[in-house]
């Protein structure tokens, strides 16, 4: 029974080896050939990669400068009064416009008053004094004639006619200069502007250091800006050939304020690199307010005729900067460009003829003289895309 047994195992195990024998052997010639076959194109081949492509544009391109700006008044002046006194009236309101003389304040002008008085009086005596002497030198000269008085007695009398005559100038001087302090009294806007806030009230007395108020002017008006110092250049270059129109921008507006640049200043920044200017602008509306932040643009010059092309289509690595274009045999060709002036999306290149298909989309996948497969035709950069060519 133990042999039978045994007998059994044996054969078992024979068969199971046998198997795993035959499970191990590969596939033979013929299957290989028929794998071979069904395979299809190597791996080192590859289809027309799929491009959509813009055709280049010709126009004018104005070369732009933006920067942040603040606006600042032409002028400004805070009002001090010239003499210690109490303000009497205020004629103006905060937050008026005010034109250039008008009364503004009024101070106690008594006493200034009372010293003109005395002046004019003391001027009217010295006037009264001259006369007197004038008439007794000519009567001086007269007796002298005769023989009636001695040429001494004529020369002291000149001489005091000359010294109350330059007595009666200085005392016309004296009554002139207290007529200036008495104009002291009435303070006037020195320009045409707006009041700010008015710190004094009638009854306030007022000193030299006292802040009455500030008037600001508003129209025109100035921004003040800086530039990079490697546009200095084109800037100087664009002010000598005429007018630069600036424009300025407010905060959540894209109404531009127009304007022209009015002042370069006369050195650079060494530390910041940059250079002040300033812009001038017609501001009768007051959109532009003093102390404001604003986004200014220039333009420094225009690119005529200049070729344009999207930013997106420029490609810029260890060999320089170029562009794919599709070649006559639906290839991608290497052409290289440079880059004049970006502005937004597009920028103007030179490079190109201009009649050329860029491609814009699918680039990351080219390679020199690669197949391409147009997706859409060549369209203008702001153009609306073929749906259908992309659905192909």
């Amino acid at each position: 029974m133990k042999k039978k047994t045994v007998a059994i195992v044996l054969g078992l195990a024979a068969a199971i080896g046998g198997g795993v024998f035959v499970a191990g052997k590969g596939p033979g010639p013929d299957a290989a050939q028929a794998q071979g076959a069904k395979g299809g194109k190597g791996k080192g081949e590859q289809g027309p990669v799929t491009v959509n492509v813009v055709a280049p544009q010709r126009q004018d391109v104005p070369v732009l400068l933006a920067s942040n700006g603040t606006v600042s008044p032409i002028s400004t002046v805070d009002l001090h009064p010239q003499t210690t006194s109490t303000i009497v009236k205020v004629h103006v309101k905060e937050g008026q416009f005010v034109k250039q003389g008008e009364l503004m304040f009024s101070l106690d002008a008594r006493t200034e008053a009372a010293n003109v008085d005395k002046a004019d009086a003391q001027v009217a005596k010295d006037r009264a004094a001259l006369a007197d002497l004038e008439r007794q030198y000519q009567r001086s000269q007269e007796l002298r004639a005769q023989n009636f008085l001695a040429q001494s007695a004529v020369d002291t009398l000149r001489s005091q006619v000359e010294s109350a005559r330059a007595a009666l100038q200085a005392n016309v001087a004296a009554a002139r200069a207290s007529k200036v302090d008495q104009s002291f009294t009435q303070i006037r806007s020195p320009l045409t502007g707006r009041v700010g806030a008015i710190n004094v009230y009638p009854g306030s007395l007022v000193q030299l250091s006292t802040s009455l108020a500030t008037v600001t002017q508003l129209n025109p008006i100035n921004v003040a800006f800086t530039v990079p110092e490697a546009q200095l250049a084109a800037l100087l270059d664009a002010q000598r050939a005429g007018k630069v129109p600036v424009q300025v921008f407010q905060n959540n507006s894209d109404k531009p304020v127009n304007g022209q640049l009015s002042f370069i200043d006369n050195t650079v920044d060494p530390v910041a690199g940059v250079i002040r200017v300033k812009a001038q602008f017609d501001n009768a509306d007051t959109r532009l307010w003093p102390g404001q932040y604003v986004n200014a643009r220039l333009t420094v010059s225009t690119l005529k005729g200049a070729i344009v092309v999207p930013q997106n289509a420029i490609i810029t690595n260890t060999r320089g900067t170029f562009v794919y274009t599709v070649g006559a045999d639906q290839t991608a060709q290497v052409t290289n460009v440079k880059r004049i002036h970006g502005f937004g999306t597009l920028a103007a290149v030179e490079g190109l003829r201009g009649d050329e298909k860029v491609i814009v989309e699918g680039k990351q996948n080219l390679r020199p003289n690669g197949k391409v497969r147009i997706a859409e035709p060549a369209v203008a950069h702001n153009g609306k895309a073929n749906k259908k060519g992309k659905q192909e």
